[in-house]
Parts: structure tokens; sequence; C-alpha cells
């Protein structure tokens, strides 16, 4: 594979920000946030083998969102990612369901909001793959984005070591060689989720809805520094007992998605400059966190840095 960019060929200040850039240009536009202390660390490979965008990208602990801001300043609606995890531990939300992936794994993203938060030194190799390879045979992706294909299911190991040898020999295929090994690659890919999805347990409809229902009044509702599960369950109609069931069947905790989402809003808007204004205090009591202090400790616990060290490392490398 060739290197598209190493930040050791980057003065210190400039890494991160050059880094960034390059996601941009390479994959799409999204929202990154440096995790933990030190110099950002990240190299990124590529191979294109027929219609497939193969990269391999080696970083240091970040955070990345695709929100819907970022998703309308890209065009590349008619693709998916597929990522494998190479080393290190990737956390992945789509549609309403999280997974974590580990060495081997694979999960499969679309062009909607993710979130995405990786280990210090992570390897993962993604493949942009066309939409309807992935369509035409396993349907919407909705039923099995952020959803682990694990390393244990003799379908992935393939699709492992099939990308491996093919970006390794690339160079020497023929063109048409070249596309025919990538429909291979995409055929594996298939099967491996439908390996997968075969045994997934169908889950509840109406339970469905009603976590869906949930998670929209979480996210409507992170400002109020009184929201609970018992809140949650009163407002969308249903016992507490029976909604916290339904959050374990989606292998969630009602709380810690609370406290979970606050903390990442709370992240963003450090990052982002059109809060700059805002002082610490207010920032934290606008996502429902009843005092700095407790805001700080939960922030440093989850992140790694205390929310000013956060916000002037994300605003620093951003200029």
């Amino acid at each position: 594979m060739r290197t598209l960019f190493s930040t050791a060929d980057e003065k210190p200040k400039n890494r991160f920000r050059r880094w960034r850039e390059t996601i941009f240009e390479r994959i799409v536009p999204v929202e990154l946030t440096p995790l933990g202390d030190g110099v950002f660390k990240g190299v990124m490979e590529a191979a294109d083998v027929g219609p497939l965008l193969i990269t391999r990208v080696t970083q240091s602990a970040v955070n990345t969102a695709a929100t819907s801001d970022t998703i309308r300043r890209h065009g590349k609606h008619d693709t998916l990612n597929v990522a494998i995890t190479l080393s290190g531990e990737v956390f992945s939300a789509q549609d309403d369901r999280t997974s974590i992936q580990r060495a081997g794994d694979m999960v499969v993203l679309d062009r909607r909001p993710t979130t995405m938060a990786s280990d210090a030194d992570t390897r993962t190799l993604f493949i942009e793959v066309p939409r309807e390879c992935l369509e035409r045979v396993l349907g919407s992706t909705r039923r099995y984005t952020a959803l682990t294909i694990g390393a244990e299911q003799p379908g992935t190991s393939l699709v492992t070591t099939f990308f491996h040898e093919l970006v390794r020999t690339h160079e020497h295929l023929t063109p048409n060689m070249a596309t025919r090994m990538a429909y291979i690659g995409i055929d594996l890919i298939v099967a491996s989720i439908a390996e997968r999805l075969a045994h997934e347990v169908p889950k509840n409809l109406q339970g469905t809805l009603i976590v869906q229902r949930a998670a929209a009044y979480i996210e409507a509702n992170l400002g109020d520094a009184d929201l609970n599960p018992a809140q949650l369950a009163a407002a969308v109609g249903v016992s507490l007992r029976h909604l916290q069931e339904l959050f374990h069947e989606h292998e969630r905790n009602i709380a810690d998605w609370i406290w979970r989402r606050r903390l990442e809003v709370a992240a963003q808007r450090l990052a982002d400059p059109g809060f700059a204004h805002l002082d610490i205090g207010p920032l934290a009591y606008g996502c429902g966190f009843k005092s700095q202090s407790h805001f700080s400790r939960r922030f440093k616990n989850h992140y790694g840095l205390s929310p000013s060290e956060h916000r002037w490392r994300a605003l620093t490398l951003a200029t």
C-alpha cells in the first residue's frame, strides 16, 4: 500500500490538523477529537483495487463523529464502509446500535450519523464498498450497521486474510484481474455478514420502537439535569422495569447511555469554535450536569483530559 500521510513528517503543532484534512479527503468529512495525552500520531496507507477504495489507518486514540452536517458535505452516498479492526479496540454506534470491535472483528457503517472511538495505536482497514452490492443480497443496511461481525466466524477470518493478500499483491494485478478480485472480496464480505445475521435473534419490533423513542427523548432533553431512567420511562409510556429490559436487549444501560451522550455532546461543544464564548460551567449545565466539578470529574475519567485541556487542544489544532 502507498503511504498517503504520516504525522511523523509534520511539526507536532500541525499533525492533528493535517491528519483531519487527510481523513476528509480520503474517507469522508467527520468531526475528529483526539483523546488522551501526548502528541497525536497517525499513518494512512491506501490501495485502490477495481471499484474498491481500501485505506489502512493507524492512529492514536480519537473520537470520530459523522453528523448530519458532515454527511451533507460529501457525495459518497452510493458507497458504505466496511471496517476491519487489525489491532486495538474500537467502539461503534449507528442506527440505535452500539458495539465494540477487537482485532479481527468487522463492522459495517453507512452514511448516517455515526460515532466511533478508538484506543491508542489502533489499526483499522476501511474498505469502501458499493452500497448496492450489499443491499441487493442482504437488504437495508439498517439490519446490520454497527453489528460486530466477530473474528471467531470462519467467514470473517476469510475476509481478513483475503484483503491482507489483496492489498499486498494488488499492484501486480491487471485492471481486469483487480476488478475480478475486488468483487470476490465483496462476495466474501456479504457471506460473512449473512453468516452473522443467521445467528441474530429477531428483536421485538414494538420494543425496538420504544427504545428508539426513548433515545430520541434523551437527545432532546440532555440539558435537563433531572432527566433519569424513571422520568424517561414515564415520557415514553412504559414502566421503568420494562424499559430497562428493552435497553438490556439492545445491550445498553439507561443511566450509562444518558451520561455517555451528555459527555459526547459536551466534548463536541468544547471542540466547536461556535461555543468558545461559553465558560466551562454554563456549557456543562447546558449538557445536564448540576455542577462544574461533577462535570470535570466525569469528563476526565471518560476522556483522560480535563474539559479545559480538551477545549484548548481541539481549538488550537483547528487553527
